[in-house]
């Protein structure tokens, strides 16, 4: 049985005409169930009792339940959302800046096989890609949590749980959807895509058009030091990574951000500030340092901390006075366990310890 989370417009529009229902009615339908998430206020008067009635009949209301919610102390939101076609995946919800806004942060796969040292997300591998419909879930129910604090979802990031650009065309169907200014979407300029550096990927996603921003997952300048955190590394190394994120600029004008989690003796040093101050030679993007949210041993056993206050301070100084755009990343939700993978994680190990069925 399908979901509304399963049509875009073009979609919705054929569906219904092939069931003899008015076309037009479709905008309608997704602008309600995109803004509130479901259907309930729809008017017969308007959009007819034919439609209202297949909507109930044929239509499942919702491809996903809130299984849980972690709220930390500085307002930021984790969800776990499970779905009926198996397997669970976290989303975030983060207080915006300015009163009234929150943003928020989407998954693309259950799991993930990059194996990125020091992040919880891969240490139960890789499960399988969400469809575009799992991934809207997640936005729709960003959403609700945000109208629930009196705050309107104003931007989004595909920086959960999984490498987006190993399910490229799942993201950009979302992505479309989730943006249609026409069915209460939030724009694409509003969303940003991350990725640890799938230079294919990075190529397809500026080739797409879609006026959406990029986020690099660098966390090293050289060779040796990323290979031992990103796997991925090994295929395409920081040169490549770096000239796929120039041809993104070069191709879509929207300015990269250069992620960067700061890890404490691994990849701080005056030496690596410098050759990431190199990388970044007229280069017009953003670093985003970001201190390490510990998760604990990584899968190469390695318990990794977060940098002291003074480190952090001397490796952004030298980034700035090198004349690279670069800022802290406000760390939320430590008090919850917001990293990646985490709130899942830990779900997983309760289950496990009861002898009851693992997340449908």
């Amino acid at each position: 049985m399908p979901s509304l989370v399963d049509f875009d417009l073009p979609a919705l529009e054929n569906h219904f005409a092939a069931r003899g229902l008015r076309p037009m009615h479709a905008l309608t339908v997704l602008r309600q169930f995109m803004q509130h998430g479901h259907t309930q206020h729809l008017d017969p008067a308007i959009v007819g009792n034919g439609v209202i009635r297949h909507l109930h009949e044929d239509f499942q209301p919702r491809r996903s339940t809130l299984l849980d919610t972690s709220v930390s102390s500085d307002g930021t939101r984790k969800l776990l959302i499970g779905f009926t076609g198996g397997g669970a995946v976290e989303s975030v919800l983060m207080p915006g800046f300015r009163p009234g806004l929150a943003a928020g942060c989407v998954s693309s796969q259950i799991g993930c096989a990059m194996g990125c040292d020091f992040c919880a997300s891969t240490r139960g591998g890789l499960e399988r890609n969400l469809d575009a419909g799992e991934i809207v879930e997640q936005f729709l129910h960003l959403r609700a949590q945000a109208a629930l604090d009196n705050r309107r979802l104003r931007t989004l990031v595909f920086m959960g749980m999984g490498e987006p650009m190993l399910n490229l065309d799942n993201v950009l169907d979302a992505i479309r959807r989730i943006g249609q200014p026409r069915t209460g979407g939030i724009g694409w300029r509003q969303m940003t895509v991350s990725t640890v550096g799938i230079v294919p990927g990075i190529d397809r996603l500026a080739d797409a058009d879609l006026n959406v921003h990029l986020a690099l997952s660098l966390h090293a300048p050289d060779d040796a030091t990323r290979s031992r955190l990103v796997p991925s590394n090994r295929r395409y190394a920081v040169d490549e990574v770096m000239t796929a994120a120039r041809r993104f600029l070069a191709k879509t004008q929207r300015i990269p951000t250069i992620e960067y989690c700061m890890l404490a003796g691994v990849n701080d040093s005056d030496e690596q500030a410098n050759m990431l101050a190199d990388l970044m030679e007229g280069f017009r993007a953003h670093v985003n340092l970001i201190p390490y949210n510990s998760i604990g041993a990584g899968v190469s056993g390695t318990a990794y901390t977060r940098p002291g206050r003074a480190r952090q301070t001397a490796f952004w100084k030298i980034l700035r006075d090198r004349k690279v755009a670069v800022h802290f990343r406000d760390t939320r939700g430590d008090d919850v366990n917001a990293a990646c993978g985490q709130l899942r994680e830990t779900r997983l190990k309760v289950l496990a310890s009861r002898s009851v069925p693992a997340i449908p």
